[in-house]
């Protein structure tokens, strides 16, 4: 029996989305490259409300039906590949995901700027929405070059959830094990898919105009100022960190950008993958968004943006991690232990409160 992938239908997905439209705008990507030939992407998730996530495990031959424009039944595909990723109440969406080919594929948020492709009634066979494509490209393909491949030939349209009424305005970010990384955009009602070399994304604008602002910032520096002398007074820097004096600090995406290639591009070497997820999870402190920082009024009732989630994933051995809000012990899921050949899709808890160790009797 073919499982539906039309997820508009539910009311807790245009729940999800119609927060996602207004709310959900300040979601960080990293990547790092350790020695060891490992390839880590890392991310933050930020919503309003809790999405109540969780990881699912997506078997190989599990079959999807996609949605086109007016709600229609859109194309129908069969996964390949098993999956792990983050769902959002209980629903088989994959918002951040890892194939076990090693390649990861990540929704963002891109407000103002995201425009699909014309759907003619003859295209349904072929279609997708915007939030399903992650999920199919994790599916089906084992690289970045075969997402590229892959996206040109299906068509993402302009799919309005129901009881919402609009489309949810997305962009994605693929990564493989070799280091590859593209990040698709729809604009003007077509893909452009752009190089990644910095392995870093935010949210809009579109992700050139953030290489071209990087120019802003190139006396952005980890080493020290070393002062000047100024009419014979010498004029020295307050403290620490005066090298990258100017580095933009706010949730806007343009400053997040600037920032993650700041501290990616700085950081120093790490040999091994394990050291790469953590160094990720360090780096990714910087974007953490505590509740209250980030509101904006919805409906008339304040909404406060906050990181949900932070996840890592290990491309090269096959490895999820994931820390939350709620507690912020680092979990991990092997893809190399999970069965794939399984009937159906399988739910791991991502739920779990903070767990204060005492250690007041431990001193010797």
């Amino acid at each position: 029996m073919l499982r539906s992938f039309r997820l508009c239908q539910t009311i807790a997905l245009t729940g999800l989305l119609t927060l996602w439209g207004t709310s959900a705008s300040a979601c960080t990507g990293i990547t790092i490259r350790p020695a060891d030939g490992s390839v880590v992407f890392a991310r933050t998730m930020e919503f309003g409300i809790d999405l109540q996530s969780n990881v699912i495990i997506v078997p190989r031959g599990h079959s999807f039906e996609g949605t086109a424009p007016g709600g229609k039944p859109g194309m129908q595909w069969t996964s390949k590949f098993g999956i792990v990723g983050t769902n959002a109440f209980d629903e088989p969406l994959i918002a951040d995901g890892l194939n076990e080919k090693g390649l990861h594929v990540g929704l963002f948020y891109f407000p103002g700027f995201a425009k699909y492709q014309e759907v003619k009634s003859t295209d349904a066979e072929r279609t997708l929405a915007p939030w399903e494509l992650c999920s199919y490209l994790l599916g089906t393909c084992g690289s970045v070059d075969e997402a590229v491949e892959a996206a040109n030939h299906v068509l993402v349209g302009e799919v309005v959830m129901q009881k919402m009424g609009f489309v949810p305005p997305l962009h994605l970010i693929a990564t493989d094990s070799s280091g590859q990384s593209m990040v698709f955009e729809y604009v003007d009602g077509k893909l452009n898919v752009h190089a990644n070399p910095l392995g870093v994304v935010t949210n809009s604008p579109q992700f050139d105009w953030h290489l071209t602002n990087l120019r802003n910032y190139i006396n952005l520096t980890p080493q020290n100022s070393q002062g000047l002398d100024l009419a014979g007074n010498k004029i020295e820097a307050l403290g620490q960190g005066s090298g990258m004096l100017g580095l933009p600090g706010d949730f806007t995406p343009p400053s997040r950008f600037v920032r993650a290639v700041a501290y990616t591009q700085s950081a120093l070497p790490v040999e091994t993958a394990e050291q790469g997820v953590l160094q990720a999870f360090h780096l990714l402190n910087q974007f953490d968004i505590p509740k209250g920082a980030a509101t904006s009024t919805e409906n008339g009732e304040e909404v406060a943006d906050y990181t949900l989630w932070t996840s890592a994933a290990d491309l090269k051995n096959l490895r999820h991690y994931f820390r939350t809000y709620e507690n912020s012990q680092i979990r991990m899921v092997d893809l190399r232990q999970i069965d794939f050949d399984a009937n159906s899709i399988q739910t791991i808890s991502m739920r779990g409160e903070e767990v204060i160790e005492d250690l007041s009797k431990t001193a010797k």
